[in-house]
């Protein structure tokens, strides 16, 4: 309608500003519509309401919001503009709707995966902060390099294992030492300990649970677990929801607690596990 986004933004302005939430968000209502144009209509309504809104104590980037804090989330469309106050841990996300692509750090992509764990990366920080820059990851089942070439490019050091071989523009990669060999076979090197763990390996879920818990050992106390639990040979839901609680049970029997657990938009017929080190 003529005048909408002006008309928009004093509405919620009038309706909102006395809770005064921590961040103004907007997003379309359909994010995967090719049509630009209700995403363009966000961003300025967006940009509108932030004038209007007082700014005192306001984060201004997505992921300085604290999660327990109210934010206005708003989504707009052609069926007309939602808002609500709610809580990012509340909405499993940061952004209007609770997910989005996330954007890579990788400047070539390998593989889907790496998409996978920018999310990941994303995701996790409602409950926790992430490794600080320079820390060090134990990746089990990197081939081809999708999570390696994007955890290298946010400045992590990695040490990947296995069976396959690596991408070939990973060779020689700077912060990376690679091992050609099952994960089951290998063990680090002595005095190795990592602040981080990452498993996506294929195959038996729990068998990968095992190796985990094995590799585990060698995590500094508090480190993080991103274990994506496949759901291979698994037919139907109430499958899936029984081999989640065995894991579960599995790795919070030996010194690791559960943190958080979601379906990633990059995941397929699988979960990812959030851990830490007790």
């Amino acid at each position: 309608m003529e005048g909408f986004i002006e008309k928009a933004a004093q509405a919620l302005v009038r309706k909102f500003s006395p809770a005064q939430p921590q961040a103004v968000l907007m997003g379309a209502l359909d994010s995967s519509a090719a049509n630009r144009y209700y995403k363009t209509l966000a961003s300025n309504l967006r940009g509108r309401a932030l004038q209007l809104f007082v700014q005192n104590g306001q984060a201004h980037a997505v992921e300085e919001q604290d999660p327990d804090a109210p934010t206005l989330f708003c989504l707009v469309g052609k069926e007309g503009l939602f808002s609500g106050l709610c809580s990012p841990r509340l909405a499993n996300g940061f952004y209007p709707g609770g997910t989005k692509y996330i954007r890579q750090s990788a400047q070539e992509t390998i593989s889907r995966a790496g998409a996978k764990v920018a999310e990941a990366l994303h995701y996790i920080r409602l409950h926790r902060d992430i490794p600080a820059e320079k820390g060090h990851w134990l990746e089990l089942g990197a081939s081809p390099g999708g999570i390696t070439s994007e955890l290298l490019e946010r400045g992590y050091r990695v040490t990947a294992v296995d069976r396959a071989p690596l991408d070939k523009r990973l060779d020689r990669a700077a912060g990376l030492k690679f091992f050609l060999k099952d994960v089951r076979e290998f063990s680090p090197p002595p005095g190795e300990k990592y602040d981080a763990l990452l498993s996506d390996m294929n195959g038996d879920a729990l068998d990968a649970c095992r190796q985990v818990i094995r590799l585990s050992a060698f995590l500094k106390k508090g480190g993080l677990v991103i274990y994506t639990l496949k759901s291979t040979g698994v037919e139907n839901f109430q499958e899936i929801l029984g081999l989640y609680h065995a894991a579960k049970a599995l790795v919070e029997s030996n010194g690791l607690r559960l943190i958080a657990k979601t379906h990633l938009t990059y995941n397929r017929h699988e979960l990812t596990l959030f851990f830490e080190k007790v």
